[in-house]
């Protein structure tokens, strides 16, 4: 997948992964009940935060690592019709394996 944005810093970019469409229990959920989604895929990652002396943090995170981050984290943007969201790395809470 190639996209036309490149992060800057520490931020990266996510690809939401679709919200549920039913329960455990097998019941649908209508659209108006469904929660934003809180997982997603890395789709392009920033070089890093510089720290005050001067070198480079590297990001912990890569290009395809599936995320788990906050309810309301990172801006929504659209990008070649698709929506991502972009976010700092620490607002991402862990790499799910």
């Amino acid at each position: 997948m190639a996209v036309s944005i490149q992060p800057l810093a520490d931020r990266v970019l996510v690809k939401p992964l679709p919200a549920e469409e039913k329960t455990a229990g097998g019941l649908y959920i209508p659209d108006t009940a469904k929660e934003k989604p809180q997982q997603g895929e890395i789709v392009a990652v920033g070089p890093g935060k510089m720290t005050e002396n001067g070198t480079l943090v590297k990001p912990e995170v890569k290009v395809g690592d599936k995320v788990l981050y906050g309810k309301y984290s990172g801006t929504e943007v659209t990008l070649d019709g698709d929506d991502y969201l972009i976010m700092r790395e620490s607002d991402i809470f862990g790499i799910i394996k």
